[in-house]
């Protein structure tokens, strides 16, 4: 009888060994999975800043652009000191485009409307010590410039007694030049649509 009643609590105790052994297993076999697991995973380390370190950058991972590199804008290089008067005569590429001064006043055969200025180009020189004010230095050949017979023109001292500019007639202004050739007194001019010109204003020079 006693044989008997203890048959089933052997059988009981090893049922619980045998779960209590299986249970370690799968424990065990959970615990190496995540363990190879945990190995098999890259480790990703923070980066470390290299501003101010002297490291330099990590480039930049797949899919990821690179922000460009900035360097300092390079300075504009100075420009040129140029002369504000001419001490030498000017090449043609530095002659005044609006002021020319003038010699002569000549007819044009067989054209009425119209008459030939003889000029030449030039640019304000520098002034003397014992002047008031600057040259006009000019360059090159005389020249001829037609100029309309119904030009709008100034002027000022010497065709004039006023230092203002006044304005004056054409036909004057030939009467006073054909009187005073060569002055070479300096004019601003304008052309008009016929290339001629159509507005001739003197320049007042001390």
């Amino acid at each position: 009888m006693k044989a008997n009643r203890l048959r089933p609590v052997v059988v009981a105790l090893a049922a619980v060994t045998l779960t209590a052994v299986l249970t370690g297993c799968e424990g065990g076999a959970s615990d190496a999975a995540a363990e190879a697991t945990t190995a098999a995973s890259p480790t990703h380390a923070s980066p470390s800043p290299s501003a101010g370190t002297g490291a330099p950058a990590k480039p930049a991972g797949p899919g990821v652009t690179a922000a460009p590199a900035t360097t300092a804008p390079a300075k504009a290089a100075s420009a040129p000191t140029t002369p504000t008067c001419a001490d030498k005569p000017p090449t043609p590429d530095e002659v005044d485009p609006d002021e020319l001064a003038l010699y002569r006043v000549e007819e044009i055969d067989g054209i009425t409307d119209k008459v030939n200025l003889v000029i030449q180009h030039g640019v304000w020189g520098c002034p003397g010590k014992d002047t008031d004010g600057a040259p006009f230095v000019v360059t090159g050949e005389e020249s001829r410039w037609a100029m309309d017979q119904a030009a709008y023109v100034t002027a000022v001292t010497p065709i004039t007694d006023s230092t203002e500019n006044q304005r004056i007639g054409v036909q004057e202004l030939i009467d006073w030049v054909d009187a005073h050739p060569d002055s070479g007194l300096v004019f601003r001019y304008e052309t008009g649509d016929d290339g001629a010109i159509h507005r001739l204003e003197q320049v007042f020079t001390p």
